[in-house]
Formats: C-alpha cells, sequence, structure tokens
C-alpha cells in the first residue's frame, strides 16, 4: 500500500531530483517473419511493428500525464535480424524497414540490428555484420548490437577482429555527424534478452511474442539521498542508497504495470540501471563524489562504485520481483556531466574506466577516441572488456567512437540525452599481432558449473 508520505517524497523526487522513467521497450518477436524473399520478409516486420507498436508512444504519453512521471523514450526491440534476415539475405532492406516502422509508430530507437555469434560464426552472421555500417548510417533510428563472447562459450575473437574493422567503417561513413553511427552501435559479451536500453536491446530469442520491459533512472534522487548522510560510515550509506533504491524502482513498476495492462502486452522486468544524462545533477560520477571522492576516478572511485551498485540491485529487487536487464549504474562518459568534468580535467582515463567496469553495468561506453584510432586498437579493447565480462559472470560491453579528424582534448557534440564527448587518448602500443591471431579464447573454467 503507498501511502502519503511516499506520494510526496515521490513527486518532490520527479520536481527537484531527476527522477523519471528513462524508456518504456516494447520488445517484439519477429521470428514468424522469417521467409526466402527480403522484399516480402522486410515487408512482414514492418507490417508486424506498426501493428503492435502503434499505441505504444501515445499510451506512454498517456500515462506520463496522468501520473505526473516524467516518461523520457518511448522505443522497441526486435528478434536480432541476422536470425530472422539469413534465409533471403538483403539485410539493409531489413534495416529500413525498421527505420520506416520505427517512424511510424514514433519511437525515438529500434534496436536489435544485430547478431550472436559469441561461439561462432555462420555464413550469413559474417555477410550481415558487414552491413551494420551501412545500416546504421544510412537510418537514423535503427541500432546494433553484436555478442562475442559469453562466460559459456568463451570469446570469439574473429568476431571481435571484424567489429574493430566496423566500428571504424561506422565512424568514417558517419563523419559528418561526429561518428554518430557508433553511438548506435554496442558490441557485447554476456548480452542479456530483455535489456531496454538502447543501443543494446533486443528481443531474446527465449522471450514470448511481445513483451513491455522498463528502465528506470535517478542518479540525481540517490545523489540528494546521500548529501543528508555527510560523514556517515559505509554502512549508513549503503542503506541510504538502498532504500532510495527501492522507491525508485517502486515508481517503475508502477509504470510498468500500467503499461503493460493498457497495451495488452506481458509486464517483462524493470531494469534498475541508474541512467544518467548531461544534464547537472543527474550523474553517477556526482554521486561517487559525493561519498567523499574529489573528482570521479580518483583512488578509491572503484570501490564507491562498487557500493553503489550492489545497493540499488539490493533495494531493488525488494521492490519488484521481476528485475532484469542490465540494473546497476552505468557509466557512459558523454551522457554523464560528472563523467565528461572528470575526463575533462584528467582525472578520469580509459584505464580507469575499465577497472570500474568490473563492479558496475556494461563496460566502456560513450567513449569518444582519436579519429586515427586504428581498427586493432579498437578490437583489443572489446577483447579486454569481454574477458572481464566472461570471466566474471557478467555483462560487458564497448561502444566506443573514433572521432574522425579529432585529436585528444577536442570535444565532440552529440546533442540530446547522448551528450558531448571529450576525445580520450588510448593506449597507442601495438597489438595487431595478438588480434591477427583469431580463434576463439576458451571459456574460464567457472563456466562448467553444470
Amino acid at each position: 500500500m503507498i501511502n502519503t508520505l511516499e506520494i510526496m517524497e515521490t513527486i518532490n523526487m520527479i520536481r527537484e531530483e531527476n527522477l523519471d522513467i528513462r524508456t518504456i521497450t516494447m520488445g517484439i518477436s519477429l521470428l514468424d517473419c522469417i521467409g526466402d524473399n527480403a522484399d516480402i520478409s522486410a515487408g512482414r516486420v514492418y507490417d508486424k511493428i506498426t501493428k503492435k507498436a502503434e499505441n505504444l508512444v501515445k499510451i506512454g504519453n498517456d500515462i506520463e500525464k496522468e501520473y505526473g512521471i516524467p516518461i523520457i523514450n518511448k522505443r522497441i526491440s526486435v528478434t536480432p535480424i541476422s536470425l530472422v534476415a539469413q534465409s533471403c539475405k538483403g539485410y539493409t532492406k531489413f534495416a529500413q524497414a525498421l527505420d520506416l516502422a520505427a517512424h511510424e509508430t514514433g519511437v525515438n530507437f529500434i534496436g536489435g540490428y544485430g547478431a550472436l555469434v559469441h561461439k561462432g560464426y555462420t555464413k550469413g552472421d559474417i555477410e550481415f555484420i558487414e552491413t551494420i555500417p551501412e545500416a546504421l548510417a544510412t537510418t537514423k533510428r535503427v541500432c546494433s548490437s553484436v555478442n562475442i563472447g559469453s562466460t559459456k562459450a568463451g570469446i570469439n575473437m574473429n568476431a571481435v577482429r571484424q567489429m574493430g574493422q566496423i566500428i571504424k567503417k561506422t565512424a568514417e561513413l558517419t563523419a559528418d555527424t561526429a561518428g554518430f553511427g557508433c553511438a548506435k552501435l554496442v558490441v557485447f559479451a554476456n548480452a542479456v534478452e530483455d535489456n531496454p536500453f538502447m543501443a543494446g536491446a533486443f528481443h531474446g530469442v527465449g522471450e514470448g511474442e511481445s513483451i513491455i520491459n522498463v528502465g528506470v533512472s535517478g542518479p540525481g534522487v540517490v545523489k540528494c539521498a546521500l548529501e543528508k548522510v555527510k560523514g556517515a560510515d559505509f554502512g549508513v550509506v549503503a542503506e541510504t542508497i538502498k532504500r532510495t533504491a527501492f522507491k525508485i524502482t517502486r515508481v517503475g513498476q508502477l509504470v510498468a504495470n500500467e503499461a503493460s495492462k493498457r497495451l495488452g502486452v506481458p509486464f517483462g522486468i524493470v531494469d534498475l540501471s541508474l541512467a544518467p544524462t548531461p544534464a547537472v545533477g543527474d550523474s553517477v560520477a556526482y554521486i561517487l563524489e559525493e561519498m567523499g571522492l574529489e573528482k570521479c576516478g580518483a583512488p578509491g572511485t572503484t570501490a564507491a562504485l562498487a557500493l553503489l551498485n550492489d545497493a540499488v540491485k539490493k533495494g531493488g529487487t525488494m521492490a519488484s520481483s521481476y528485475v532484469g536487464g542490465l540494473s546497476g549504474a552505468f557509466i557512459p562518459v558523454s551522457e554523464d556531466a560528472g563523467m565528461i568534468e572528470a575526463a575533462v580535467c584528467g582525472s578520469l582515463t580509459l584505464e580507469k574506466l575499465e577497472a570500474m567496469t568490473c563492479v558496475c553495468s556494461v563496460g566502456i561506453d560513450m567513449v569518444v577516441v582519436p579519429g586515427d584510432t586504428s581498427a586493432e586498437s579498437i578490437s583489443g579493447l572489446i577483447a579486454d572488456e569481454a574477458a572481464i565480462g566472461v570471466v566474471n559472470t557478467k555483462t560487458t560491453a564497448v561502444r566506443i567512437i573514433p572521432a574522425c579528424g579529432k585529436k585528444i582534448g577536442d570535444i565532440v557534440e552529440f546533442g540530446g540525452l547522448l551528450g558531448r564527448g571529450p576525445v580520450m587518448p588510448i593506449n597507442s602500443f601495438d597489438c595487431s599481432k595478438f588480434i591477427a591471431r583469431g580463434g576463439r579464447i576458451p571459456a574460464p573454467m567457472h563456466s562448467l558449473k553444470n
């Protein structure tokens, strides 16, 4: 039972502390759209998405107005297109169909132009992945993800090598928009099937016909709560974050249930991830600094982030029985005002970010590097992040943007929630011989838990 105090606290969180629902994402299975003719199959994809999601934006807007809870994005995720289109090829036709369907339904992004190649390739997978740069360069709302590793399978190093090349090509094809195509491309290890956040969302083959997943946010709420316990020990800090995460998740559960009921689509999960924005006061970095760090990236940052991530999960799981997705704290550099400041002043480096990804959600996210960074260096970074995920049985990812014509220290503007990214230095020593080996890095020993 929600009492008056909870209602007033929630109102204050929304008005003063940047609480919002970051996204309502409808997952849609496209397995029944498979055919042997690309035009016909892509047409089925468009028809199914526009029918299933025709009321998604309207109902999201209605809930926002009725409850006074900001719902920033309405999105769609679909079955990985490499699975849907392999029998008929013509992959870019599917990208165009997805983009048209996203435009027709009014969503800001549609995810699922991707492939699952964590253990090996099919011929179709290799061909499909080669189309990703063109697909992202010629569409506005299509997002892509490729899963190149898992704890059970190890790391597909052939795919790692290819994805370094794909990221470079995508940056070149979208150089006129500061490499925006790369902001819509994620390389995963241990990708989850119910992630509502872009650019990595897709509708897994283990999911139902359609589903509603909700991603909450609220770094500003957590920071404000910690301001009230200045100087307290870490037990108090953890308890404060837990209680705050519980309240945030309750709001997400309310919106998820309401959207599910009105759309006639089953409720899937609430993703607990603290997703920051470039707005001042809505930053994960500021939470860490509120714990006593002079600047994010200082010694102690990884420990502070570990505490935050754990406390968010403990509080959130008490508020909802169906928690999923990524659920933790995001640290996308260009999308977090505090991260941007820390990167600009030199407190936050790529190496420190990599250490932080061991204890939080996802990985090297929305990081801008010089445009002349080699494909092999990007592949090496992907391999490092995948290793963290595979060995620690967690999801990790890389969303990196080689900014053509930009050098270290330059600022690249993306706008909106994608923010602005300082060009960060990346280790320039060569790893090309390592990446050229190919093959598969075996799964770690704890993959044999069966």
